[in-house]
């Protein structure tokens, strides 16, 4: 099984009267930095990994403060929030600017990484949505593998994988992570 963890802007908010009362410029608004809609994918797998190179400027420092360690564990398979959000592997944060707080949500995407060999790698991802258990499936071109994406709940086994693969035409499996 792999991880990816994806963070999704979902509000922000002002406060003009804590902006007038304490900021050196008392009409600065709301975030420049995120807009509300706005999502992010973190990866750790083969040669990617956005965690580092997203935190190096992509983000605002006091926002990747809040949010890094979630992220983190999320890319590690664990638990963001056991027994504080009614989703063990989500998360509502936001960042440590009092003045223009914005909410993330943060999220754990399960996944397993299939490469196989073979003529018109479509087949498979159509063969592969039908399970049950499967959330969605994207073929990555750029690295020559499929990913699926699965329900927490409901783990779709490697034999059913195979199964999936065998009846989408002939190709070859090299590997399931």
């Amino acid at each position: 099984m792999q991880y990816k963890c994806k963070m999704t802007v979902i509000d922000k908010k002002v406060f003009p009267d804590l902006q007038a009362k304490y900021l050196a410029d008392p009409k600065s608004g709301a975030c420049p930095f995120y807009e509300v809609g706005a999502e992010y994918l973190f990866e750790r797998y083969g040669d990617e990994d956005t965690f580092w190179t997203q935190g190096k400027g992509a983000h605002c420092a006091e926002a990747w403060d809040c949010f890094s360690r979630y992220v983190y564990t999320a890319l590690q398979g664990g638990s963001i929030m056991r027994n504080w959000t009614n989703d063990e592997h989500m998360m509502i944060a936001c960042c440590n600017d009092g003045t223009r707080p914005v909410i993330f949500k943060i999220e754990r995407l399960d996944y397993k990484v299939l490469c196989v060999t073979g003529d018109n790698p479509e087949k498979i991802v159509d063969a592969l949505k039908n399970l049950d258990g499967v959330i969605d499936v994207k073929y990555r071109a750029d690295k020559s593998f499929t990913e699926i994406f699965m329900d927490r709940n409901n783990e779709v086994s490697d034999e059913k994988i195979v199964a999936a693969v065998k009846s989408a035409g002939d190709f070859q499996i090299s590997r399931i992570d």
